[in-house]
């Protein structure tokens, strides 16, 4: 059995996040949704919250595409994530060069740590390279229109997180 394993800290889960794991379902028998517990960079959401959004969206196309997907939350190391999840495939999204220069060092890194696991770059479909969490937030706490970025239900969230 194949696993990916699509790391992010997912705050919130987008329609470019939805994308990639729409396409990286293709590529595994199982994906696993890796949400980093990442405290610096204080989310929005809570942990529960982003992994509960995920879980929602993921589930009809785990129906649809037949793989199971999950949703995994991890504060270690991405490649001692991977071993435990027992990932032979990370699978990163990519939007422009800038991500490409930071995720080569990425993957040189866990080369080094772990050889035996992969490194798949997805490239974001035209009209998703320019989703990038921080920016959907920063359009929704300013009261802008995020729909074409976000589904219904993140919409909501957001909606109802900035109007407090």
């Amino acid at each position: 059995m194949r696993v990916g394993l699509y790391p992010g800290t997912f705050d919130p889960i987008t329609l470019g996040h939805i994308d990639i794991i729409r396409r990286a379902a293709s590529l595994v028998d199982k994906l696993v949704i890796g949400v980093a517990i990442n405290r610096d960079k204080g989310p929005l959401f809570t942990l529960e919250e982003r992994v509960d959004l995920i879980e929602e969206e993921c589930e009809a196309l785990a129906k649809e595409t037949g793989i199971e997907i999950v949703a995994h939350p991890f504060e270690n190391l991405l490649i001692n994530c991977a071993q435990d999840v027992g990932a032979s495939l990370i699978i990163r999204g990519l939007r422009a060069v800038a991500d490409f220069e930071y995720e080569y060092q990425m993957v040189g890194m866990n080369r080094l740590l772990n050889k035996e696991i992969e490194t798949v770059f997805l490239m974001a479909e035209a009209q998703h390279q320019a989703i990038a969490s921080k920016l959907v937030k920063e359009i929704a706490r300013l009261d802008g229109d995020v729909s074409k970025f976000v589904t219904p239900r993140v919409n909501a969230e957001l909606k109802a997180r900035f109007a407090k």
